[in-house]
């Protein structure tokens, strides 16, 4: 179920860090993590045409500020922390546009996966899918990170800003609310 993600390598970090080696490094890097970047932009917003736009920005976001990149965090952490922040902009302005309150964002989510024309048709994880929408974008995003990405806690505290311990109780919260959507059905 988990996609691994790509192993850091610090030669291609080391390259990035070399004006005449920028560019084509930037270009593996972007080769590199495009698609585990779009899943976790793409389970955040659902609709594959976002996501790729918010993709496209996110990359263009990290080539605008590389050189800020000290190398503190994993790149990967970096690249999520951009395609997250750049996610909940989108969130934030689209329902600002559509005029939908944030407890209307539940039932707006289910009905974009339901006309959505990229969802697989297994009758599961498109229940999965609308039962992780009902979920608070937080406590989204931390399943999404750990359910699908089998991501440690640790790393998602260095991409959310949020500690271990939240982050496992907001995993917890998740958890008991998607159980309680399929105990409903």
């Amino acid at each position: 179920m988990a996609k691994e993600l790509p192993q850091e390598n610090e030669q291609l970090i080391e390259r990035l860090r070399h004006p005449q080696e920028c560019r084509k490094a930037f270009n593996e890097v972007v080769r590199i993590y495009s698609e585990p970047v779009y899943w976790q932009i793409r389970r955040m917003v659902e609709s594959h045409e976002d996501a790729s736009d918010i993709l496209q920005n996110t990359f263009m976001k990290a080539w605008q500020s590389i050189e800020n990149f000290r190398g503190d965090a994993k790149l990967s952490t970096w690249l999520y922390r951009i395609a997250l922040n750049e996610s909940i902009t989108f969130l934030s302005k689209e329902r600002k546009r559509q005029n939908v309150s944030i407890d209307d964002e539940e039932s707006h989510l289910v009905n974009l996966i339901e006309a959505d024309e990229w969802v697989d048709g297994d009758e599961l994880a498109l229940a999965l899918r609308k039962a992780i929408a009902t979920l608070p974008e937080k406590q989204r995003m931390v399943f999404n990170m750990k359910y699908y990405d089998d991501m440690k806690y640790e790393q998602m505290s260095e991409i959310l800003g949020t500690s271990v311990g939240a982050l496992k109780a907001s995993y917890h919260l998740a958890v008991k609310k998607i159980e309680k959507f399929f105990a409903g059905r």
